[in-house]
C-alpha cells in the first residue's frame, strides 16, 4: 500500500481507504463488515471513514466493535458531523459539535478522532462559531485534525482567513470519472491552502466496477439492487447509454492494461497528486483486495484520455446558473430559487 501526506497535517494516509456510508450502516451484516475491515488492515489500509449520521450511529458502532482490541496507534479514524441525528440535533453550532463529538467517541470506543470533518456547510451557524468549536475539540485532545466535505469554495477560503483557529487539512468531495468537477477549482485552491483531498464515491457507487450492463437487471446483492442502498444511486448513471459507455471503458482497460474497471477507475482518481486517498466501499473482503491493488498501478495518460472521451457525454455538471448564484447570493435565496426552478421545470434539475 502506498501512502500520501494529508494536506499540512502529519498524517500519512493510504491512497486507498475504507468507508462505511451505506455498507456498514445497515446494508451489510456486521460479520461481513468486520471481515472487510480486517482484510483492509491486512493490506495496509489503516484509514477508516465514517459519519455519525450513517445509520444514525450504526456505522460508527460497527467500526468501534470491529476495531476493539486493536492497537489504536495502528489505524486512523475519520468521522463527520452536520446532518440530523434527531428532530433537534443538527448542524455545526458550538453545542452540537461538542455533543455529537462525544457521542461519536463513545460509539467508536476511542478517546480521540484523527480527522473530524464538517459533513456539509451550515448556513444557520456563524462560521466563526463553528471554527472555534472545532478548535476547542483539538485543544481538548478529542480531535487531532479537522476537515470538511462538499463545502463551497468561498466558505473554504473564509475559514482559511480566520485568525486564531485551527486550519482545515482535508476536503472530502465526490470525485470519479463520471463526476470529475472538483478538479477544476476545489483541487487547485485547496492545494494552495494546504488542504488535501480524500474523495468519496471514486467508483460512482459501483457503476464504475462494470457490474451493471445496459441489457440486464442489477445483479443480486449489488448496491443498485438493494432496497436501501440502491435508493442513493443516481438514476441517470444506470441508463443504457451510460452503462454502454462504461462497458466500453471496461473492455479497453482490460485489453490495454490488464486491470479491472474498478482498478482502472481508482488509478484515474489517484493520478491527481492532490488526492491523498480514495474511499472505497466494500461488502466482501475480496472487493477490498481487488481495489487495494490499484494503489500501485501505473496507466498511460493517453488511456485515461480515451476513457474520458468515452464518458464525457454522460457527465452532468452542477447547474451553471446555480453555481454562479452561490458565489454572489446568500444560500437561503439560492435554495429558494432552485426550488422554484425545480417546481417549474422538473426535468432541468432531475437527479441533481
Amino acid at each position: 500500500m502506498k501512502y500520501r501526506q494529508l494536506g499540512v497535517s502529519d498524517l500519512q494516509v493510504p491512497v486507498i481507504s475504507l468507508g462505511s456510508w451505506l455498507t456498514y450502516s445497515g446494508g451489510v451484516e456486521k460479520r461481513q463488515a468486520t471481515a472487510c475491515l480486517h482484510k483492509a488492515l491486512d493490506l495496509g489500509i489503516n484509514f477508516f471513514d465514517t459519519a455519525n449520521v450513517y445509520g444514525r450511529g450504526a456505522a460508527e458502532s460497527v467500526l468501534g466493535e470491529a476495531l476493539r482490541g486493536i492497537d489504536r496507534t495502528s489505524y486512523m479514524l475519520a468521522t463527520k458531523v452536520f446532518f440530523a441525528m434527531s428532530d433537534t440535533d443538527r448542524g455545526l453550532s458550538r453545542a452540537q459539535i461538542a455533543k455529537q463529538l462525544d457521542a461519536s467517541l463513545k460509539r467508536l470506543g476511542t478517546d480521540y478522532i484523527d480527522l473530524y470533518q464538517c459533513h456539509r456547510f451550515d448556513e444557520e451557524t456563524p462560521l466563526d462559531e463553528t471554527m472555534e468549536a472545532l478548535t476547542a475539540a483539538i485543544r481538548h485532545g478529542k480531535a487531532r485534525y479537522i476537515g470538511f466535505s462538499e463545502w463551497p469554495l468561498d466558505k473554504i477560503e473564509a475559514a482559511a482567513k480566520m485568525p486564531g483557529v485551527a486550519r482545515f487539512v482535508s476536503s472530502q468531495p465526490q470525485y470519479s470519472m463520471l463526476w470529475p468537477f472538483p478538479q477544476d477549482e476545489i483541487f487547485p485552491r485547496c492545494a494552495e491552502l494546504g488542504i488535501g483531498q480524500i474523495v468519496w464515491s471514486p467508483l460512482a457507487q459501483g457503476v464504475l466496477t462494470g457490474k451493471y450492463t445496459p441489457d440486464s437487471p442489477p445483479p443480486a446483492g449489488s448496491r443498485a439492487g438493494h432496497p436501501s442502498m440502491g435508493a442513493m444511486l443516481p438514476k441517470q448513471w444506470l441508463r443504457a447509454p451510460v452503462l454502454t459507455g462504461v462497458q466500453q471503458v471496461k473492455l479497453m482497460a482490460k485489453r490495454e492494461t490488464g486491470l479491472s474497471l474498478s482498478q482502472f477507475a481508482l488509478a484515474w482518481v489517484l493520478r491527481r497528486q492532490e488526492v491523498s486517498s480514495a474511499i472505497i466501499g466494500a461488502s466482501r473482503p475480496e472487493q477490498v483486495t481487488e481495489n487495494a491493488a490499484a494503489a500501485d498501478r501505473e496507466v498511460a495518460p493517453e488511456l485515461f484520455a480515451r476513457a474520458e472521451e468515452i464518458l464525457a457525454p454522460f457527465r452532468r455538471p452542477p447547474s451553471a446558473v446555480y453555481s454562479r448564484l452561490r458565489k454572489h447570493v446568500p444560500e437561503p435565496a439560492v435554495r429558494a430559487f432552485r426550488s422554484l426552478v425545480k417546481a417549474l421545470f422538473p426535468e432541468k434539475l432531475k437527479g441533481r
